[in-house]
């Protein structure tokens, strides 16, 4: 690998966890483990329309704000380098809006489900994406950009 290579390879946040991967792994467990579905039910008409509202109207947020990073020039996958801090959008409200959007979309469809079983595992999800995505995130951000990134920090939230 010569250093040109090396260097590219090293310009991202080193994030061994994909994301979708890891909210769709712990998902499917716990709709394994008790749903209405895996028991071939249904399940409430009330709770199938909040479920599929929550779970199409963050499909919404994630949709659009990964479409706010490539007409950036920027990467969304956490394993590609960052180009710039994209603070428009609903990036000026959140730091995380995507996962933000993948947290909610997962409890619509534990909802949708009727699965208390996946809204119990979605905590130890979100503290995985917490501590082994955006922790290296934020590193990696605070080590590239420095100074604008600790700005953005300040100004933004990391939730909402």
């Amino acid at each position: 690998m010569d250093a040109e290579q090396k260097t590219q390879s090293s310009d991202n946040a080193q994030v061994k966890i994909p994301p979708p991967l890891c909210f769709a792994v712990f998902l499917g467990i716990g709709l394994f483990l008790q749903s209405d579905w895996i028991n071939g039910q249904f399940g409430q008409i009330e709770r199938l329309i909040l479920g599929a509202i929550l779970c199409a109207a963050s499909i919404a947020v994630i949709a659009k704000e990964a479409l706010s990073h490539g007409k950036s020039g920027s990467n969304v996958e956490p394993w590609k380098p960052t180009t710039l801090i994209i603070s428009s959008g609903l990036y000026g409200y959140s730091r995380n809006p995507i996962y933000v959007g993948m947290i909610t979309a997962y409890a619509g469809i534990a909802l949708a489900a009727g699965s208390f079983g996946a809204i119990i595992l979605l905590p130890f999800c979100i503290l995985i994406i917490r501590y082994h995505v955006i922790a290296r995130e934020e590193a990696y951000l605070e080590q590239k950009f420095g100074e604008e990134y600790l700005n953005y920090k300040q100004k933004v939230r990391r939730w909402i």
